[in-house]
C-alpha cells in the first residue's frame, strides 16, 4: 500500500529511510510546539489550547502535503508570522500594535489564507514572487530575524534588553537567573548545531528547563497527560475588523511573508531532494504545484484551530539530507506531532528564558539572507536597509515592509529606473502609501 501511494522504489528510498528522515525533521522543528504557545500567549490566548492547535495544525498541514503532493515537507506555524500575530496585529496601540483582539487576528489569518489560496490557484503567486526585487526579498527575512531577536532578548523573563526612558532601551541585568539561563541556552544551541546534532534547539530548551527546575527557578509540572482542550481557541476567529483601514496593511504583510516563506522552503527542499527533475521524478512539475496548494490550505485550518499562519519549514531539509524523498517522510512528521499532544505538561513547564535563545539563534540564521542584497546599488541597498531597520525599530513587520517598498519605488522613479520596477512592486508600494495617506 505504501509503495502504491508514495512510490518509494521510483524515488530510490525505502520505508525505514523515510521514517528515520521524518523523525529527523520533527526533531529539528519540534521546538515550535514550545515556542509558539510562549509567543501567542502574550495575546491572552490559552497556552494549552495554543499547544494543541500548534500540534494539530502542523499534523493536518503535513498530512495534506504528504498525500496531495508526496513531498517530504513538514508544516507548522511559522516563526516571524507568529511574532507578527502577537506583537503587531494583536498588540495594543500604545505599544505600536494595531489593537486587534486575538480573535480578530485569527480572522485576519483566515482571510490571508483565502487570498493565498486564490493567488496560488490563479498563478498570481508566481507573478508576485517574480516581481518583488531580489534585494527586498532578501531583506524581509533579515528584518523579521532582527524582530525575533529583539523579542527574545527583551522578554521580561530574560531581561537582557530593557526599557530606558532616556535611551529607549539599555542593557539589563546579566547576572539575573533568566539572563544567565538564556545565555547558556543560546551557546548550547550553537555548539550542538556546530557538531551537526539533530534537534539542537529542542535539546537546549529541555536542558535549560530541567536545569532551572532542579535549581528551584522553575516549576516542573509533569511530562505526559491527557491532551488539553482545544475549545478556548477552536473556531474563535472574528471578522469584525475586515472593513477597517488597517486590515489591508495587515493582509499585505501576512500574504507577503506567507508567499516568501512557503515558496522559498518548498523550492529549497525540492531542489535538494532532486524532486524538480522531470527526467528522474514522474510528474515533478505537477507535484510541485500540488505542494503549493497544500501549503495554502494549511493556513486556513490553522486559523480555525486557533494559531497563526502555518507554513512549510526549512528544517525539512534535514530530513531530505537523511534520505527522505516522499510523502511518507511527511506522514512520519505528522505522526510525531500527533503523539506530541500528550506532552502538554512538559510544554507548560518550559519557561520563557528557555525558548528565547531559539528566537535569537533563528535570527542569526535569517540574517544570512543579507548577502543577497546588491550593496553597490543605492537604489537597491537603501530600501533593503530601511526595511530591515524599520521592522525592529517600529516593532512592526508591516511598517518595515512599507518603508522598504515605498522607498524602493520612489528611489527607482527618482533616478529614472522605471523599468526596474515590476507592476507587483508598484501595487504593493501604492497600497502601503495609501494606508499612510488615509489612515
Amino acid at each position: 500500500m505504501l509503495e502504491k501511494i508514495f512510490k518509494l522504489k521510483a524515488h530510490g528510498t525505502n520505508f525505514r529511510t523515510e521514517i528515520f528522515a521524518g523523525i529527523t525533521t520533527f526533531l529539528t522543528m519540534s521546538y515550535i510546539i514550545f515556542v509558539n504557545p510562549s509567543i501567542l500567549g502574550n495575546t491572552g490566548m490559552n497556552t494549552d489550547a495554543i499547544f494543541m492547535a500548534t500540534c494539530i495544525a502542523a499534523a493536518i498541514g503535513t498530512i495534506v502535503m504528504a498525500l496531495a503532493a508526496n513531498y517530504p515537507v513538514g508544516m507548522a506555524p511559522g516563526m516571524g508570522l507568529n511574532a507578527f500575530f502577537a506583537f503587531t496585529i494583536a498588540a495594543p496601540v500604545t505599544t505600536g500594535g494595531f489593537g486587534y483582539t486575538w480573535q480578530e487576528a485569527l480572522g485576519a489569518v483566515f482571510v490571508s489564507g483565502v487570498i493565498f489560496f486564490i493567488l496560488t490557484a490563479t498563478g498570481l503567486r508566481s507573478w508576485i514572487i517574480g516581481g518583488i526585487p531580489k534585494s527586498l526579498r532578501a531583506s524581509i527575512g533579515a528584518g523579521i530575524g532582527l524582530f525575533l531577536a529583539f523579542i527574545g532578548l527583551s522578554n521580561p523573563a530574560v531581561g537582557i534588553i530593557q526599557g530606558n526612558p532616556a535611551t529607549l532601551v539599555s542593557m539589563g541585568d546579566l547576572s539575573s537567573p533568566g539572563a544567565l539561563y538564556a545565555i547558556l541556552g543560546f551557546f548550547l544551541i550553537v555548539v550542538l548545531d556546530n557538531f551537526k546534532i539533530r534537534g539542537a534547539i529542542l535539546i537546549s530548551i529541555l536542558f535549560v528547563s530541567i536545569l532551572s527546575a532542579i535549581l528551584g527557578h522553575n516549576e516542573f509540572v509533569g511530562v505526559v497527560s491527557a491532551p488539553p482542550s482545544l475549545a478556548p481557541t477552536f473556531f474563535q476567529l472574528s471578522f469584525e475588523k475586515v472593513l477597517s483601514g488597517s486590515f489591508v496593511q495587515i493582509l499585505i504583510a501576512l500574504v507577503l511573508v506567507e508567499l516568501f516563506d512557503a515558496t522559498g522552503v518548498l523550492m529549497s527542499v525540492a531542489k535538494r531532494g532532486g524532486l524538480l527533475d522531470e527526467t528522474k521524478v514522474p510528474q515533478a512539475k505537477k507535484r510541485f504545484n500540488r505542494a503549493l496548494f497544500a501549503d495554502s490550505t494549511a493556513i486556513l485550518s490553522g486559523s480555525l484551530l486557533g494559531t497563526s499562519s502555518v507554513t512549510a519549514y526549512v528544517e525539512s531539509n534535514s530530513g531530505v539530507q537523511a534520505g527522505g524523498r516522499t510523502g511518507l517522510t511527511a506522514l512520519a512528521i505528522a505522526a510525531c506531532f500527533i503523539l506530541a499532544i500528550f506532552f502538554s505538561p512538559l510544554a507548560a513547564s518550559i519557561p520563557a528564558y528557555a525558548t528565547a535563545p531559539a528566537l535569537v539563534y533563528i535570527a542569526g540564521l535569517m540574517l544570512r539572507e543579507l548577502t543577497e542584497v546588491d550593496w553597490d546599488s543605492p537604489t537597491d541597498s537603501i530600501p533593503a536597509a530601511l526595511l530591515v531597520l524599520g521592522i525592529p525599530f517600529t516593532y512592526s513587520i508591516a511598517e518595515g515592509f512599507a518603508f522598504g517598498f515605498i522607498s524602493y519605488a520612489a528611489l527607482k522613479m527618482g533616478t529614472g529606473k522605471f523599468r526596474d520596477i515590476h507592476p507587483a512592486t508598484y501595487i504593493i508600494a501604492f497600497l502601503f502609501l495609501l494606508k499612510f495617506a488615509l489612515f
